[in-house]
């Protein structure tokens, strides 16, 4: 497999730090994620966000950059985030490196509180958007685990497969939420102790086989019931049990 280096990260990142200093419309700049966080390792990714002037647009900035990154590193444009003001356009490189750029408007680059590391420029912080409810991922859990049961019934297996894995990612969340940790794509699962870890390998798909997915569906409500808690859980709990019942 071809993969880049530590090193090879770091001439990347030198380079695309050297052309955002040169670049008149970014008037700030600044590292996030897991290399200014201090936990990355040899697979960590860039994470580099940079502040857009006002005569300039983050469209046409991003559509220039996206150029660049093609010309200089052969990067490939994955996908776009937008999480308001901010743009995210994720590139992947040939050996597997990922680069993540975003952009904002002005020079309030980071919510309030993120570790950063600033590279050039005022870099200003601004209040983060309020974290997802945990009753909000708990109403979702639900929702997938009636999808679920429904597409067993209906004979669709891979169907049902899907909705059993999205119920356990979520249920694994509301553990996350309890906790303390970082729940969003999986960041705190491999953080959670060993019986949540055991509860939810039961949840794992293993089988297409009807009773199969029964099982998994049975321990991923379990799994959801055993890690949450208020007034939503209690009132759906009896209707999530019959869900896995026969």
């Amino acid at each position: 497999m071809n993969v880049y280096s530590v090193e090879d990260r770091d001439r990347v990142r030198a380079r695309i730090i050297e052309m955002a200093r040169e670049d008149p419309r970014l008037v700030a700049g600044a590292e996030i994620g897991a290399l200014a966080k201090g936990t990355s390792d040899r697979w960590s990714d860039l994470d580099l966000t940079f502040g857009v002037a006002p005569d300039a647009t983050v469209d046409e900035v991003l559509a220039d950059w996206t150029v660049t990154m093609a010309g200089e590193f052969d990067a490939t444009n994955l996908f776009d985030l937008p999480v308001p003001p901010t743009m995210y356009r994720v590139f992947l490189l040939p050996d597997n490196l990922q680069v993540d750029l975003s952009f904002t408007p002005g020079t309030e680059l980071v919510g309030r509180g993120m570790p950063h590391t600033v590279l050039f420029g005022d870099v200003g912080e601004r209040d983060r958007g309020a974290p997802r409810h945990v009753e909000d991922i708990f109403g979702w859990a639900a929702h997938h685990a009636l999808r679920a049961r429904f597409s067993i019934e209906r004979g669709k297996p891979w169907w049902a497969a899907y909705w059993i894995d999205e119920l356990r990612v979520h249920a694994l969340m509301v553990a996350c939420r309890r906790r303390g940790l970082e729940g969003t794509y999986g960041r705190g699962f491999d953080q959670l102790p060993p019986e949540v870890h055991r509860a939810a390998e039961g949840a794992l798909v293993g089988s297409l086989d009807r009773g199969a997915l029964r099982r998994s569906l049975a321990a991923a409500i379990e799994l959801l019931i055993a890690e949450s808690e208020g007034d939503l859980a209690a009132k759906l709990e009896p209707q999530l049990r019959e869900l896995a019942a026969d």
